[in-house]
């Protein structure tokens, strides 16, 4: 049997100012569920966690085209997004335009906040 600090940590990664992280983290707090923070603003997006999401998830599912950072963004820099390794670069140069939140869970990863998949998750 596995102690209680046995257990795997959850990350959760994000922008401070973000509502949708506030409001994930807002949840995560309310279930009592134990999660460390790494905010890409004041930490910086870290390049192997970058790696691990794009090789699980996919660029398109992290890279957030709705944002005002996308918007804001050159239409060269924009056009030259075409696969991971482009995308990745504007990643690590914009944090922004990462979809948030970005949660490593004990189970694998996801993006976005869904309470109702969340909540899947610790059951």
């Amino acid at each position: 049997m596995m102690a209680a600090m046995d257990k795997p940590v959850t990350s959760l990664y994000g922008i401070r100012n973000c509502d949708t992280v506030k409001r994930a983290r807002q949840w995560l707090d309310a279930q009592r569920y134990p999660y460390t923070y790494h905010d890409f603003k004041l930490q910086g997006v870290p390049e192997a966690a970058l790696d691990r999401w794009l090789a699980s998830v996919g660029w398109e599912t992290l890279l957030n085209r709705q944002g005002t950072t996308w918007r804001k963004l050159d239409d060269a820099t924009k056009a030259g997004v075409v696969d991971a390794r482009s995308a990745r670069a504007v990643m690590l140069a914009t944090p922004s335009v990462i979809k948030r939140p970005v949660v490593d869970w004990p189970q694998g990863t996801t993006v976005g906040f869904k309470p109702q998949d969340w909540s899947a998750r610790l059951a």
